[in-house]
Parts: C-alpha cells; sequence; structure tokens
C-alpha cells in the first residue's frame, strides 16, 4: 500500500508523520508551552540559554534586560520580538509569573524563541556574567534620548517593572552599574507606553544604527 492510500485509510496515521517532521500535536494540553523539533513538551529551562553561553554569544543587536517583570503577555512578545531580531532577552527574578504561564503562548511562545532567553537569579548576577557590558537604563526619569545613544551589540537594554503598586527600583534603575540613563519622548500628562513597547523601539532603533546587521 502507497503513503497516500494508507493516508486516506488512515487519516492518524498522515497526523503521525507531520508530527515526525516537527509539527505539534493539537491534543498537548495549555501548559507545554515548550517543544523540541518534533514537538515533543521539554522543560522551559532546557530551552534557555546558560548565562555563560550569553556572554559568550555573538549578536547584532544589544541584549535587552526585563528586571521583575509582572505581566506575562509582556514577556511574551518580548520573547518573540528577540527572536526576529536576533537579541538575547534576559529575565530577572523575582517573576509576577510563572513561565508556563498560558498567556506566554498568546504571544507566539515555542522551543526556538526560548532559544534567545537567559534567566538570572537576581541582577548581580546578570551584571557578574556580562562584566564587559556596559548597562543603558530607560527610565522616564532622564533627561537624554534614547537617539542620543551610539548602540553597540555587547550593550544591555535595562527595563524594569510594568508601572503597579511597586514603586520603580531606581538602585537598578540608576545604580552604580548603570552607564547610560535614556527616555523615549512622549506627549505630557500621558501614561507609560507599554513596557514591550518600548522595548522594540529602542531595539530597532539600536539594530538601525547598525545597519541591521544580520537581518534581511
Amino acid at each position: 500500500m502507497t503513503e497516500q492510500a494508507e493516508n486516506q485509510q488512515n487519516p492518524e496515521a498522515k497526523v503521525e508523520k507531520m508530527f515526525e517532521y516537527g509539527y505539534r500535536k493539537s491534543n498537548y494540553g495549555p501548559d507545554e508551552l515548550v517543544t523540541d523539533a518534533h514537538g515533543n513538551p521539554i522543560s522551559v529551562v532546557d530551552a534557555m540559554l546558560s548565562a555563560e553561553d550569553a556572554a559568550k554569544a555573538e549578536t547584532a543587536t544589544p541584549h535587552l534586560c526585563y528586571y521583575s517583570p509582572r505581566i506575562p503577555g509582556n514577556t511574551g512578545s518580548a520573547i518573540r520580538l528577540c527572536a526576529v531580531t536576533g537579541t538575547i532577552l534576559h529575565l530577572v527574578e523575582p517573576l509576577g509569573f510563572n513561565l508556563r504561564d498560558t498567556k506566554l503562548r498568546r504571544a507566539g511562545l515555542d522551543y526556538h524563541d526560548m532559544a534567545h532567553v537567559v534567566l538570572h537569579p537576581n541582577f548581580d548576577n546578570l551584571v557578574e556574567s556580562m562584566p564587559n557590558s556596559r548597562i543603558i537604563a530607560f527610565t522616564a526619569h532622564a533627561t537624554k534620548l534614547y537617539t542620543e545613544v551610539e548602540y553597540k551589540p555587547t550593550d544591555i537594554l535595562l527595563f524594569g517593572p510594568e508601572p503597579g503598586d511597586i514603586p520603580d527600583p531606581m538602585d537598578i534603575m540608576a545604580g552604580p552599574h548603570v552607564a547610560e540613563q535614556v527616555r523615549l519622548p512622549m506627549r505630557p500628562s500621558l501614561r507609560s507606553l507599554n513596557l514591550t513597547n518600548c522595548a522594540s523601539i529602542a531595539i530597532y532603533e539600536a539594530w538601525r544604527q547598525l545597519n541591521f546587521a544580520g537581518g534581511r
């Protein structure tokens, strides 16, 4: 019997063939968000970069860091942003959500996207793992515009937690480890931009300055 005839008589055989070559089974539960090349669920941590590998990686864009992000959808969107630009995303704990949160799935999270993510237990771990990187903090308290900086691929673009009841950690956003503080211009008396919208603007400005190296 030919493969085509087998598929016609047994539709499940076609599904299994597709799955064998990397398609994801449709009956996986919502918590099984990360898969290997064949669609098999794997650990989120196993899919991530180590801090050591991230420090050694050659990138065409600066690194992006979210300090203690609280909203899973924002981090999911940032993971996709970093996947398409070749950026490495550093997430510094504590996080305001579980990395297996189903809301991350809505942003298109999968194994290949997670390969651009590093999880740090605290901010000191980030600083120690990237000793030769310049940290540029994006904060509304800055006077310099984000366009007034000449970005390098070794830079770390630092963003604090989403606005909420917890005040911005100024020991992180204005500490001695920060080389520059910059801001995005906004009309007065309006609320801040969405976190990942800000990060997207920053990453693409830096990538533009670097001639979109590695892009097409």
